[in-house]
């Protein structure tokens, strides 16, 4: 599965923390990233992770379009509620694109661990019926 990591400032080092506790999950699939929270990823756990430009810069619009394109199965999304971000609308687009493209986002830790275990159970794999399917 294509799976994306994206995380606000204050948030990168629990999003870091999360990939290298479930790295044995992550590493069977194929990580996308946004510019500096790849980077530290990859410098944490040695994963392979492509990146694309940070957020503000379009790494959040890169991830949508392959959303858009079905070519994204789930979202890891850590963000930062206390903080006011200059990109919240690429933030608003990215979250709005998950949601109708029926592709699974976690936007806290909470969430990220339900969405995780449900990846190892194999819940999501409905998601390659999708594709196959378009």
């Amino acid at each position: 599965m294509n799976i994306a990591l994206i995380a606000h400032d204050k948030k990168k080092a629990d999003l870091v923390q999360f990939v290298t506790a479930y790295k044995d999950i992550f590493e069977q699939h194929t990580l996308f990233a946004t510019g500096t929270t790849g980077l530290r990823i990859q410098e944490a756990t040695g994963l392979t992770v492509q990146r694309f430009q940070s957020g503000p810069l379009g790494g959040d619009q890169e991830i949508g379009a392959m959303i858009a394109k079905n070519e994204m199965d789930i979202v890891f999304f850590f963000r930062d509620p206390m903080t006011a971000q200059p990109h919240e609308p690429d933030v608003t687009a990215l979250i709005r694109l998950c949601d109708v493209y029926n592709v699974p986002v976690a936007t806290n830790m909470g969430t990220a661990e339900v969405l995780i275990r449900g990846l190892q159970r194999g819940d999501i794999d409905w998601r390659k019926v999708i594709k196959d399917m378009r």
